[in-house]
């Protein structure tokens, strides 16, 4: 961690570091202050070196149609995204710690999402809405029938490495790929082909996964814009919708991303799909935004839980 000391700067801004899963995230709360930081800066601020280091920013605003909160979604690359699931999950706490109330309702550009506290500590679940099917709600760059399995192979045609995945829209893209093993294959490596591949018009995230058990499926995620993340919360939802309907899994399934485990049903009733999981708040912090310099003001939830043990 690179922190710096701010000196007599005059552009303080106050941050939050919280993770979902191992999902990072910067937070802004910017309902009383509009903030903008330009891709470059955000790129800055994400670069795990020299900066703070997250997978995602996230900034928490008004909400133009009456929400709670409104909440506009950067990749660490300065790329803006539509959703991101343990964000929600995340700024659901927030904001339901702050109101007292048990939900919260959070505007995004992918839709209006619900989030619902738990029994357990830090524990928050969120209605995603429903999954986009359609080849155009995706949305792909040709027709297919049929998403559950669609025409796509990287390699060799004769042997190919991966093929035939299926494709699910979260308010994202995400192509997923059945294997028998997600770590005989460097993601590292054929995940930026396939993020980019012409089939994703708006690229998308990248998913290996494996049945192991019933209704529990490992997962592995190459995030567009991002990169391998330890939790990804569509990803863990897109991989749950696709295994119910290839039958390879029930309506509700426990996701194992290389961070933790996240328990995903996919709501006959309405179907909508429910996303439950842990938030962290790994410490509070300010930022000059002219230099960029930061550093840490407040401990975190482990921080907290340890003082007062003591």
């Amino acid at each position: 961690m690179n922190e710096a000391n701010t000196g007599m700067a005059q552009a303080l801004r106050p941050f939050l570091k919280m993770n979902g899963l191992g999902n990072d995230f910067l937070v802004w709360d910017a309902r009383d202050e509009p903030l903008r930081l330009d891709a470059d800066v955000i790129a800055k601020l994400g670069d795990r070196e020299t900066g703070i280091g997250f997978d995602q920013m996230i900034t928490v605003e008004r909400s133009p149609s009456g929400g709670d909160a409104f909440m506009r979604i950067h990749n660490c690359d300065g790329t803006q995204v539509d959703a991101c699931g343990n964000a929600t999950r995340c700024v659901g706490r927030l904001l339901i710690e702050e109101s007292g109330k048990d939900f919260a309702t959070i505007e995004t550009n992918a839709g209006l999402l619900h989030a619902f506290g738990s029994k357990m500590p830090r524990t928050i679940t969120v209605d995603m809405g429903k999954p986009r099917l359609e080849w155009d709600q995706i949305p792909l760059a040709e027709e297919f029938a049929d998403t559950r399995a669609i025409e796509l192979q990287i390699g060799p045609i004769d042997d190919p490495i991966l093929h035939t995945p299926a494709a699910v829209s979260m308010g994202n893209p995400h192509g997923i790929f059945w294997v028998d093993d997600i770590e005989a294959y460097d993601l590292s490596k054929v995940g930026p082909l396939l993020e980019h591949h012409p089939v994703f018009p708006e690229s998308a995230n990248i998913s290996l996964a494996h049945v192991f058990a019933r209704n529990e499926i490992r997962v592995k995620v190459w995030e567009r814009g991002v990169g391998l993340t330890e939790a990804c919360g569509t990803a863990a939802c897109a991989v749950a919708v696709a295994a119910a309907r290839d039958s390879k899994a029930g309506r509700s399934s426990t996701i194992h991303l290389p961070g933790g485990p996240l328990q995903v049903e996919w709501r006959e009733s309405d179907d909508h799909v429910l996303m439950t999981g842990p938030t962290e708040v790994e410490f509070e912090g300010e930022i000059d935004l002219e230099t960029l310099q930061w550093s840490k003001t407040g401990p975190g939830d482990e921080a907290s839980v340890a003082g007062a043990a003591e």
